[in-house]
């Protein structure tokens, strides 16, 4: 795992911090940018057509990075002997926060996924329900904890 980081660390690194962008970049475009944007349509059914394929297409490049990002880590954490430093503390809240932003898409995606049953079936209402939470509170709070983690790894790498 060492010679693997040393012989690619500048790849590794990228492909680390990339992820981190496709993940937590995407969900600030899609919350403040999109979001508003699809406040717009005026039709409800139009509407959460639209937001149920955005978030699909999102799922399709986040979920890709998710796997990476982890990848990589592991890569990291045994190649960088963190492990009995000062710093373990750091690299054992940032995965801590990322497994619990896995969690968290999770639930997002399963409510993306009831959204769209919801809404093959025609019942608008409980589809709009479903992607509510999501946009109001599980993916500001992933915002969020991906923010931290992010200047949590900014921390590791300066120090």
């Amino acid at each position: 795992m060492e010679n693997l980081f040393h012989n690619f660390s500048s790849i590794i690194v990228f492909l680390h911090v990339f992820s981190a962008v496709i993940w937590v970049g995407g969900m600030i475009a899609i919350r403040f940018a999109v979001h508003y944007s699809m406040q717009e349509i005026e039709e409800p059914k139009v509407k959460i057509g639209r937001t149920l394929e955005n978030l699909r297409r999102f799922f399709n490049m986040v979920i890709p990075s998710i796997v990476l990002l982890l990848l990589t880590a592991i890569i990291m954490i045994i190649a960088l002997g963190f492990k009995g430093t000062p710093l373990y503390s750091f690299v054992i809240a940032k995965e801590a926060i990322w497994t619990v932003m896995t969690l968290v898409f999770i639930i997002i995606f399963r409510k993306r996924k009831n959204a769209q049953a919801a809404f093959d079936e025609g019942n608008i209402t409980l589809a709009k329900d479903n992607l509510v939470i999501i946009a109001k509170y599980f993916i500001p709070l992933n915002i969020v904890l991906g923010l931290v983690a992010i200047y949590f790894g900014i921390t590791l790498r300066g120090m």
